[in-house]
């Protein structure tokens, strides 16, 4: 079943994070992926067509705008006990496999994902040079099952605004994703 976002105000602050990368077993905060143009949080999860669909895609993306300046990280919060794909190890092979250019953070207590709204993968945050929302919304329009080509267009036309200094279109269209997984009871 397919989930759309939430509204989030725009402007919002982004809330700070102190989270285990999958890969390296390193500790990161918002801070340590903060980038000096933007930064990009974005909750995904290994098992979802959704994420699956775009992966490569937001690979690519996140190489390229990170020579420019943007900060990306990915944070799955699924609950393990009903999504077991989606645990640490298999989050580590996944981003080896693709070899992510971003770190891949595990909340495993879902207080993350929550503090940000965040309820379906992918979902996409972007935060201007002050930390401050300035897009939330999906990557593209393209679809598991369409022929609607994948281009990160929705994400990458809110990256340039922000480093041309501008802020991105205030027209967002929500992600559309499979719903995060959520401990019961929370």
């Amino acid at each position: 079943m397919a989930y759309a976002t939430t509204d989030l105000a725009l402007g919002t602050k982004a809330p700070d994070f102190a989270l285990l990368d999958t890969v390296t077993g390193k500790l990161f905060s918002l801070r340590d992926v903060a980038g000096g143009k933007a930064t990009v949080v974005m909750f995904i999860c290994n098992h979802c067509p959704y994420v699956l669909h775009v992966l490569d895609k937001v690979v690519d993306v996140a190489r390229d705008y990170q020579q420019r300046g943007v900060g990306f990280v990915a944070i799955s919060a699924n609950d393990v006990a009903t999504q077991p794909q989606d645990g640490p190890e298999q989050m580590k092979a996944l981003a080896t496999e693709h070899a992510f250019p971003f770190p891949y953070l595990y909340d495993q207590t879902q207080q993350v994902a929550r503090t940000y709204q965040a309820v379906c993968t992918p979902e996409f945050f972007v935060f201007d040079a002050n930390l401050k929302l300035a897009y939330h919304g999906q990557f593209d329009d393209a679809r598991p099952k369409s022929d609607t080509p994948v281009t990160g267009q929705d994400l990458t036309q809110a990256l340039d605004a922000l480093i041309q200094g501008k802020q991105p279109s205030g027209e967002q269209q929500p992600a559309v994703g499979c719903g995060i997984k959520w401990k019961y009871p929370y």
